[in-house]
């Protein structure tokens, strides 16, 4: 070791902290709250329509026997 026996008490396992995150400006943080509330908005309507797909397409098959 380069450092001889004192670089054997140095841990240097796993990753140090990384501090506090910093805080976003308020517009950023608001707009970016309007956009997860949008895309969770959008997410249920899109599984609604592909459940109400999947139900037309199981009536049709049903009314074809």
């Amino acid at each position: 070791m380069a450092e001889g026996p004192e670089g054997l008490a140095i841990e240097r396992r796993g990753r140090g902290s990384r501090g506090k995150p910093k805080k976003l400006p308020k517009d950023v943080e608001e707009d970016l709250l309007t956009e997860v509330q949008w895309l969770r908005t959008e997410n249920d309507y899109l599984k609604n329509l592909h459940a109400l797909l999947l139900e037309d397409e199981l009536r049709q098959r049903r009314k074809r026997r």
